[in-house]
């Protein structure tokens, strides 16, 4: 068995209101200098040697990431 992470994020030029929300509240709590925050999500799939780089993929771009807005990696 093997694990492999999907990392999922909004693309660059996709506005991230989550994020934005994040960084707002991290003043309010008192922790200056941070310039952007993005927040994604992360798959952690448990796999055998059966399944090919090619099906991961696919996998990621059909069902775990919407690649109109977000952009993935998957990490094996």
């Amino acid at each position: 068995m093997a694990r492999v992470v999907v990392n999922v994020m909004p693309k660059a030029e996709i506005l991230d209101p989550q994020g934005q929300a994040v960084q707002r509240a991290l003043g309010r709590i008192g922790v200056n200098g941070v310039e952007d925050v993005r927040q994604g999500k992360r798959f952690e799939i448990e796999v055998d040697d059966s399944v090919t780089d090619e099906e991961l993929e696919r996998v990621a771009e059909t069902l775990l990431a919407n690649t109109v807005i977000e952009d993935f990696e998957v990490i094996r």
